[in-house]
């Protein structure tokens, strides 16, 4: 429970006084993320411990995908070959990640974007915490 209450105390406290995202900080969103934590609308959440499967994103310029990946033991990734394309758009209020494919299309706001972490809230107010994926090491 004190574990909780920090961590929402440390996340309002990033989302306080924290500047906005600047384009330059982007390029943190390259690499492989876990998603830590989804906060509902209705204020409620869901926590991920484990993760057996990842984020790999690439970003170039304001273009780039989201690929599922399922890291193994020796370090290697498994893949498919579904990426999930998406642009990078700058607003008044900080910059928005689109997506569109043959089904969909909607859009995610990125909320806080550091070395080691991001959040995104998507139009229904959902908003996703990521931390930096960090292989288990096993000797």
């Amino acid at each position: 429970m004190k574990k909780l209450i920090l961590t929402i105390i440390t996340s309002f406290t990033l989302f306080a006084c924290s500047d906005k995202v600047s384009k330059s900080d982007l390029n943190h969103l390259n690499g492989y993320w876990e998603i830590e934590e989804v906060v509902f609308s209705d204020g409620n959440k869901k926590e991920y411990k484990v993760n057996s499967i990842i984020d790999y994103i690439e970003l170039d310029d304001l273009k780039g995908y989201k690929k599922k990946v399922m890291p193994q033991f020796d370090g290697s990734f498994k893949t498919s070959n579904d990426a999930e394309p998406f642009t990078i758009k700058q607003e008044e209020d900080g910059f928005k990640i689109l997506y569109k494919n043959e089904l969909s299309e909607w859009e995610e706001s990125i909320i806080f974007l550091s070395e080691d972490s991001y959040s995104t809230k998507n139009e229904e107010g959902t908003v996703y915490h990521f931390k930096r994926f960090e292989p288990i090491k096993i000797e």
